[in-house]
Parts: structure tokens; sequence; C-alpha cells
């Protein structure tokens, strides 16, 4: 069984998300058979290297509604992911382009080890305040997850897998994904949006069901699209 995830670097549902699925696949009796790929999606294609600016006033200005507003909306997020095990820092975060963050991750699969460096990414972001579209910081944490320096250097250096992030978001485009994270497995069946365990189990279980004509969303949640989470 093949199971695609859409989800950006940069957001928080995808990592709940990954925690929720995670707590899934533990109690999924096929597991082994199960092969998980990161697919990319980027939430702001746009973004500079790294924004300039208080993080609490661009969501402010995101949804039109005041700063105070934006930060119980970080805390209430907070919140949330703390219940899943994760410590977020919306204090720390650096907001910027994660495109090349993407192509490393292609770089991650290639090589066998692109959940350790999604999981090390999303930390880094989300927890520690790192800026991922700096290439130096790429660099330090890929090669903390497994991969080599050298053959980082060469990527980072070029436009290696750049196509591929590219077509990752052509294909999500194609199949109606609009927001992360969003689970498909084996293209039949998907769900949208950081669901529970249980719901993300079953998806699973379907799996093995009929292919139907086009992809069945079974499920939908919280999720985060280009307008925000």
């Amino acid at each position: 069984m093949e199971v695609e995830i859409w989800s950006d670097i940069a957001c928080p549902w995808c990592y709940v998300g990954k925690r929720r699925f995670e707590s899934a696949m533990a109690r999924f009796d096929d597991r082994e058979a199960v092969r998980v790929t990161w697919r990319s999606f980027e939430l702001d294609p746009g973004a500079p290297v790294e924004r300039e600016g208080d993080g609490a006033a661009h969501l402010a200005e995101k949804y039109a509604t005041t700063r105070e507003q934006a930060v119980d909306m970080q805390e209430s997020m907070t919140t949330t992911a703390a219940g899943d095990g994760l410590d977020f820092r919306f204090d720390l975060a650096r907001s910027g382009n994660t495109f090349d963050a993407h192509r490393v991750l292609h770089l991650a699969a290639a090589r066998g080890v692109q959940d350790a460096v999604k999981e090390r990414f999303m930390r880094a972001y989300l927890t520690e305040g790192e800026l991922m579209g700096d290439h130096a910081t790429l660099l330090r944490l890929a090669q903390e997850a497994g991969l080599s320096a050298d053959e980082l250097r060469d990527l980072l250096a070029g436009d290696r897998y750049a196509e591929e992030v590219r077509q990752d978001e052509r294909t999500a485009a194609s199949i109606g994904i609009s927001a992360v994270p969003f689970f498909v497995v084996d293209r039949k069946f998907g769900a949208s949006g950081a669901q529970p365990p249980d719901a993300l189990l079953a998806l699973l279980r379907k799996g093995s069901d009929a292919r139907p004509a086009a992809l069945d969303v079974t499920a939908t949640g919280a999720a985060c699209g280009p307008d925000g989470c």
C-alpha cells in the first residue's frame, strides 16, 4: 500500500497530522506493507527567503483581524499541538520560502531517509525558530537527519529536484488538493486535514477496497491553505 501525504513544513496542522498518522500506523495491522511518501505543497510559493516583521501581525493581516486575535489563534494551535506531544513556538518562528526544503526532501526520499528529514525540518521550523529558506540551515539539519553534506551542497547549488517539487504540486491541483495535510491511499481514497488517529486508521483499512472511479475523499478536517490555516 502506498500512502502519499501532501504537506508543507511551515504548516502547523501538517505536523499535528504527522503525529496523528503515526498513531494510526502504530495500530494498523499491515503497517509493514505501507510505503509513505511525503509530497510537496507550498503554502506561500512567492515568499522571500525570510519574511520580515512580526508573525502574529502577518497572520492578522491575512485573516483581516487584530493582532490580539491572531495571538489567540496561535495560542489555540499551540494547545492543540501539545495534545499531540508537540511544542509549537510561534514566538520563535521565522516565516519564509520552503521550495529548497522540498527539494531536499525529494533527495531524502531517494536516499531512504525522507521521514527523518521531514521530522527534523518540521521541528526546526515550528519549535526551534530555524529559517528554512537558508541553505546553511538546510545543510546542517538534513545532515543531522542522515544526508550527505557533499550531495546536499551540490543540490542546493543548482536546481536538482525542482521539477519534482513542481510535479507534486501539479498533481495536487489535478486531484483537487487545495489545503494540507492531505492523505491519499493508493490514489484511491483521500482524507483532508489533520484527522484524528481513528479516522486515519479507517482510511488505511479502506485502502484495500475496490478502486473508485475517482479519488474518494472520505473525511475532511483542519488544514492549511494558501489563504491561511
